[in-house]
């Protein structure tokens, strides 16, 4: 389908690093330009310091592939592990901000601050909208301290934009949640908005500009 599909830029695989056929299956897949690498759950987390699971890892980085992580704040120190055994592996962490985080809670801020020294590591800002009340948060100002974080920690050349659809209509309509960032944007400067929104994801994922999407990167 992706292939016939020019809507569709890339995508990253399901494999699970450490069993038997990752590594038939990674150089298999990987042989195909849209295939741009594959998320980690945190399901594996238990299993993350055995050889046969770095191995595979290592042979993502080798093939150039992009690693995302996923499982939330319990993921910050096993993404450190892999940033530090792997410098070249581009790893992008899914789904900031964590909960509620408005930038103060201490132990995770200091868990993001070790990643920001590891400049193959992104975020995904991907769950930001909320609801209180049953009703959904729209106004930015109520998202800005944990988005203000996030970019004084990790800057505007770090952060990727995600919608997380269709799971987000569980939360909201997208229009909400594309509403709310461009909201918060609008702010900052249009290099940010467009780094935010495309230009990142095509650092991190090194994915192929066809058709719309092509149009953006003459």
């Amino acid at each position: 389908m992706a292939e016939t599909n020019d809507d569709i830029v890339g995508l990253i695989g399901n494999l699970e690093p450490g069993k038997p056929e990752f590594a038939g299956h990674l150089k298999r897949f990987s042989a195909n330009p849209l295939f741009l690498g594959l998320r980690l759950r945190g399901a594996i987390n238990n299993h993350l310091g055995e050889d046969r699971v770095l191995a595979d890892i290592k042979r993502l980085a080798d093939l150039d592939q992009t690693l995302d992580i996923h499982g939330g704040a319990r993921m910050l120190a096993p993404t450190l592990m892999i940033a530090g055994k792997f410098p070249s592996l581009r790893i992008v962490v899914n789904h900031l901000p964590f909960g509620d985080w408005d930038g103060n809670v201490p132990e995770m801020r200091r868990a993001l601050a070790e990643l920001t020294r590891h400049p193959n590591v992104y975020m995904k800002v991907s769950a930001v909208v909320r609801r209180l009340k049953g009703e959904v948060v729209v106004d930015p100002e109520f998202y800005r301290p944990g988005l203000d974080a996030l970019y004084e920690l990790f800057g505007p050349d770090r952060l990727v934009y995600g919608s997380n659809w269709p799971v987000s209509d569980q939360i909201a309509p997208y229009t909400n949640v594309r509403g709310v960032m461009n909201d918060y944007l609008a702010t900052r400067s249009r290099s940010d908005a467009e780094k935010y929104f495309w230009r990142n994801s095509l650092v991190a994922y090194r994915w192929i500009p066809r058709g719309a999407a092509a149009k953006l990167v003459r």
